[in-house]
């Protein structure tokens, strides 16, 4: 008997095309044709971060609740929801706003969920989109499903998941890109490489070199793309996700970005990180580095930028107070979107909590 093991690390590309370093040169991508085509793609990451930081200031002043900040991966988002097209189906996890925002979920909408109202999950925009996934990496598996059928009803559609870098080390995970590859479903999934899963690194949550070389074992392409440039996040996730509608099955996309923020609003990430190495990543955030490229291009002024901020400071500052201006649900909601009739036992439930809530206020 003969035995062969191999260690050999499959070689998996990285895609990058505007860096942090030194001016840029050469084609921009089909997906992005010219400068004046990345606007749309800065105008939603800006908005996006003047929404992340309303969400922290709201939470600081006890009016949300704990909040998933997305500082620093904007670009992740962005560039996952601007490839996907109307009919196509986000899955999302508890730290994609960006992509929720740029898919047509309204800031309102966000609020309402991040202040414990499920009303903020009736989304006006894309309303096949799934709602946020609390559970790490389980919401993988309900992507396939949700690919599974897309493949049965012969639909022209994608189901597109995004999760952190943690959730790569769920068994969740693994059955939904084996499922995916055994099936040829017309599914996407993003990893977001954000460094960390809560205060453990990447570095011991895996000794694999790259998060994107676990599609070998499903069998399915897996690839990597800088996570802090919005036109290579647009790019390969344009690809990946065509690729997948025609027929030609799932990919893994791990997108290598960084947490500037603490994990929630109910952390504190300078307990098991160090501020140098935060700092030394600033240098190399999304924003910024579009914004330079965009001025460099010639097409984005100093009057461009204070519009826009000005203009998502307006936006985001309505948001903010039209959802401080909504009630509460009544209590019977909880009972009311769980059955299409009521077991007896439950409803003297509903009844029961109704006064008991009469009587408390």
């Amino acid at each position: 008997m003969t035995t062969h093991v191999t260690t050999e690390t499959p070689e998996i590309p990285f895609v990058t095309h505007i860096g942090p370093d030194g001016p840029w040169a050469g084609t921009l991508p089909d997906a992005t044709p010219d400068a004046h085509s990345l606007i749309p793609l800065y105008r939603a990451m800006v908005r996006t971060r003047t929404f992340d930081a309303r969400c922290v200031a709201l939470h600081r002043t006890g009016r949300l609740g704990t909040y998933s900040s997305c500082l620093g991966q904007e670009a992740v988002g962005v560039g996952v929801a601007s490839a996907m097209l109307e009919d196509d189906v986000l899955v999302p996890s508890y730290r994609d706003q960006a992509a929720q925002l740029t898919r047509g979920v309204t800031p309102v909408e966000l609020l309402l969920y991040w202040g414990g109202d499920e009303r903020g999950s009736d989304f006006s925009g894309p309303k096949r989109d799934f709602p946020i996934c609390i559970t790490v990496g389980e919401h993988s598996v309900q992507t396939a499903g949700v690919a599974l059928g897309m493949k049965i009803r012969k639909r022209p559609e994608v189901a597109v998941c995004m999760m952190g870098d943690g959730a790569s080390s769920k068994g969740a995970f693994y059955e939904a890109i084996n499922t995916a590859g055994a099936l040829n479903l017309p599914m996407v999934m993003v990893l977001v490489n954000n460094g960390w899963a809560i205060s453990v690194p990447r570095s011991t949550q895996t000794v694999a070199p790259t998060l994107a070389q676990k599609a070998v074992a499903a069998g399915i392409p897996g690839i990597q793309v800088d996570g802090n440039d919005v036109v290579a996040v647009t790019d390969v996730c344009s690809q990946a996700i065509e690729r997948a509608r025609v027929g030609g099955g799932p990919t893994l996309i791990e997108a290598v970005t960084y947490r500037l923020s603490d994990h929630t609003t109910v952390d504190d990430a300078r307990r098991y990180r160090d501020d140098e190495e935060v700092s030394a990543q600033w240098k190399r955030e999304p924003i910024a580095r579009i914004r330079t490229f965009l001025a460099d291009q010639g097409v984005w002024t100093k009057a461009d930028e204070e519009a826009l901020r000005s203009e998502c400071s307006d936006e985001v500052d309505a948001a903010a107070e039209e959802y401080l201006a909504i009630g509460p649900q009544p209590t019977e909601a909880m009972f009311d979107f769980v059955w299409a009739e009521l077991p007896p036992d439950v409803e003297r439930q509903r009844i029961q909590a109704t006064l008991d809530w009469g009587k408390d206020v």
